[in-house]
């Protein structure tokens, strides 16, 4: 079997498919290479000094583990200098970062979440980078409303999860491919094409604890799925948490289901906990590019206008039909 490297895919992309012009490309590669370094502070652990909490918080309120500071880092040093950016957004930073003045300053601005699921660094679970790559809109200077466009503007968006195998997944709105990190000869090499969600399931992912604080209309369907064959789903449901979204959704993307994070009662005045930038945008469109869906409940997620760089949402995304349905209670409600 021929080996096809991220870097020859991606010049495939923009030679033979036209989907991606060149500093796009070279941009991809940038990120690819910073999920590298990432992955290998990830698998050095407790031998790394890179375990345990950091003693700080971010933008968010939350503790920051040492991992999602070094993460952050390695993104923006890889990337500020390559010419291909105007300036970066990261869920680990309160603004934007803008390119420096002694680099070429390109057209794009990439939208990340350095380390997803950070709560499973210490006890070595499947952890990841997710990213999402958007046109600068035409004018000087470069400001956060720049950032705030809606999912349906991305030109680019993927992640890296680093398990047991590292694993790179990537859409420039061809499809769904993803790369598998080869440690030898380290690079990143194509290992599946056009991936697909099944329409239908029997799997799904949320936080159970949570249960009391639910909408009428999550209780409902999570109570349909637990009632099994003899409810009126008529059949059996698993049930699904690893408390890190890209190791749930890259599950989903393997094999289907349906990942769940809804508004609840404890924070009523918060549509949601996950970030819609950093987030559900990116992780929208490589579920719908590979034939699933997406939705805050409501509305398409990627159709979201946002008005704060930091704008969080509910989700709802996996196989089609799980997807349609829960969304339709949310409507009948």
């Amino acid at each position: 079997m021929k080996r096809i490297s991220l870097t020859r895919y991606l010049v495939e992309q923009q030679r033979l498919e036209g989907h991606i012009p060149s500093q796009l490309r070279l941009l991809l590669e940038v990120v690819a290479r910073a999920c590298k370094r990432i992955s290998q502070s990830v698998n050095k652990g407790a031998l790394g000094d890179v375990m345990g909490s950091a003693q700080s918080e971010n933008v968010q309120g939350e503790v920051q583990k040492k991992l999602d500071i070094i993460a952050n880092e390695v993104l923006i040093e890889a990337n500020e200098w390559g010419g291909h950016l105007a300036a970066m957004a990261s869920e680990e930073m309160e603004g934007i970062y803008v390119v420096p003045n002694r680099y070429p300053q390109g057209e794009y601005l990439l939208l990340f979440d350095p380390l997803d699921g950070s709560s499973n660094i210490d006890v070595n679970v499947s952890i990841g980078t997710i990213f999402s790559v958007l046109l600068k809109p035409e004018g000087t200077g470069v400001s956060e409303n720049d950032f705030l466009q809606p999912g349906t503007q991305q030109v680019a968006a993927g992640y890296c999860v680093y398990g047991p195998q590292t694993t790179l997944v990537l859409t420039v709105g061809d499809g769904v491919a993803m790369f598998t990190l080869d440690r030898e000869q380290g690079s990143f090499v194509l290992t599946q094409e056009n991936v697909t969600i099944p329409e239908d399931t029997k799997e799904f992912a949320i936080n159970m604890s949570n249960m009391r604080h639910w909408d009428a209309p999550v209780k409902r369907y999570v109570d349909e799925c637990l009632a099994g064959r003899e409810g009126p789903r008529g059949k059996d449901f698993n049930m699904r948490w690893i408390a890190s979204m890209v190791a749930d959704i890259h599950r989903i993307l393997t094999r289907g289901g349906v990942f769940m994070y809804p508004w609840d009662k404890r924070e009523p005045d918060r549509p949601g906990k996950l970030r819609l930038m950093y987030e559900a945008n990116p992780m929208s469109w490589l579920v719908e590019q590979a034939g699933g869906a997406a939705t805050n409940g409501r509305q398409r997620i990627m159709t979201i206008h946002p008005t704060q760089l930091h704008e969080r949402v509910s989700v709802f995304m996996g196989s089609k039909h799980e997807v349609e349905r829960v969304t339709s209670y949310h409507h009948e409600a």
